[in-house]
């Protein structure tokens, strides 16, 4: 068995409940792909970028758009299928804007003029996607909201922040959110979906940009078969997934498209 290779889910650790769930899979696919897996910790606030970087990595979860602006040089692995309808059986996700159910918005338009936050620009789920969906909102370099609350820096952190009323609306990964509204549904139950971007290809695990392509190869090869594994429901159910899919790098180019349209309109920012 190859040995000395970390995996971490950081990226969608967003409750105790989701944190045991990822590590349940980490077992099953070290033990289906041959591939020795050390799982370690990585929470919130240790640094994303601090893990993206190490050359032992065999498995975490890396978003699209930070993957192109860093080059591509992490080789994908698998990607999720999430199990909500939106999916459609597919690897995608969209941004949900999320207020407080007691809100009087009907509409996202509904929202413009308030408080809005945000996690990090350089997400694409909680900064590009949402700025990109309010586009069409923006009239000359007027600002849409009368203040931009952030960085917020994690979904959890999102949520928290509207059900504490810093916030009148917020971004949330959609995968995020249905990981959330299943292991801390204390943190959801308060709260509704007004609107959603279009989707794009989810976030994919990743390896190290050195990692051996064989080793790649192993551990796409068993996280595809996750979904032909019946004793593997209780699982998938938990981590709100149908199973794995083959990650296709360029597809995630429509991110960037995202961006780089948003900026040439002299929206750089999501105020």
């Amino acid at each position: 068995m190859i040995t000395n290779l970390i995996a971490n889910a950081r990226m969608y650790s967003v409750a105790p409940g989701a944190v045991a769930a990822w590590k349940r899979l980490f077992v099953w696919l070290e033990a289906k792909s041959g591939v020795g897996l050390t799982v370690i910790d990585h929470a919130y606030p240790a640094p994303l970028d601090a893990l993206w970087s190490r050359e032992d990595l065999a498995c975490t979860f890396m978003c699209g758009w930070p993957h192109l602006r860093r080059g591509g040089k992490n080789p994908m692995v698998a990607a999720p299928i999430p199990s909500a309808p939106y999916a459609q059986g597919r690897a995608v996700y969209c941004s949900h804007f999320v207020v407080r159910k007691d809100a009087p918005f009907k509409t996202l338009a509904d929202c413009l003029g308030h408080r809005m936050g945000y996690t990090i620009p350089d997400s694409h789920s909680g900064y590009n996607a949402p700025r990109h969906h309010l586009m069409p909102f923006r009239k000359g370099s007027a600002p849409l909201f009368a203040e931009t609350v952030g960085p917020l820096m994690t979904p959890r952190l999102v949520l928290e922040a509207l059900n504490q009323g810093k916030i009148d609306v917020g971004p949330l990964d959609s995968f995020a959110f249905a990981l959330l509204d299943r292991h801390a549904p204390e943190l959801t139950r308060d709260l509704r979906v007004i609107d959603s971007t279009d989707v794009v290809p989810i976030p994919a695990f990743v390896a190290a940009p050195g990692a051996d392509p064989a080793i790649v190869e192993k551990i796409a090869a068993a996280l595809v078969t996750l979904a032909d594994d019946p004793s593997q429901r209780a699982l998938m159910e938990d981590l709100c997934i149908l199973g794995f899919a083959r990650a296709a790098p360029d597809a995630y180019g429509i991110t960037e498209d995202w961006a780089q349209e948003a900026e040439k309109a002299g929206y750089e920012v999501i105020a």
